[in-house]
């Protein structure tokens, strides 16, 4: 007969004191629980360490049904840049060959052409797939 080991085979274990997020006060309960082991994150695979998990899984999935987030599009991705990242406007001047074309982008005026998404994402280590994204210019229709 084979004798399994720890090490092969690893036991579900029942974490304990955890339910489904079903509404805000589940939510709130839910973040008190796990706020106590940001001091002290359990090891991952001991029962605290599973319980954590289970209760950040849990959260996440609560919070991307009730809270979503939409997703910023290229100006603003530019907007961010310039004030929290330390980057300016000059910047992008010149790294689009003009102040009037940075102000053009900035304003919706003008779209955002591949090699200038190119020169900017090189620049300022940002994705090209964020900078690519379909927005609203000034002159779209609402």
């Amino acid at each position: 007969m084979m004798q399994e080991t720890a090490d092969t085979t690893q036991q579900a274990r029942p974490v304990e004191n955890v339910r489904p997020i079903r509404t805000p006060a589940d939510h709130r309960w839910a973040l008190a629980e796990v706020d106590r082991y940001f001091t002290q994150e359990p090891a991952v695979g001991t029962p605290d360490g599973d319980r954590f998990e289970v209760l950040l899984t849990l959260i996440a999935a609560y919070e991307d049904q009730n809270f979503p987030i939409a997703a910023a599009d290229p100006v603003e991705i530019l907007h961010f840049a310039i004030t929290d990242m330390g980057r300016s406007q000059s910047e992008l001047a010149h790294l689009l060959g003009s102040r009037a074309r940075a102000s053009e982008i900035l304003n919706r005026k003008r779209a955002l052409s591949l090699g200038q998404i190119r020169a900017i994402s090189a620049a300022w280590n940002l994705p090209i797939a964020l900078l690519a994204a379909p927005y609203r210019l000034e002159d779209d229709a609402a």
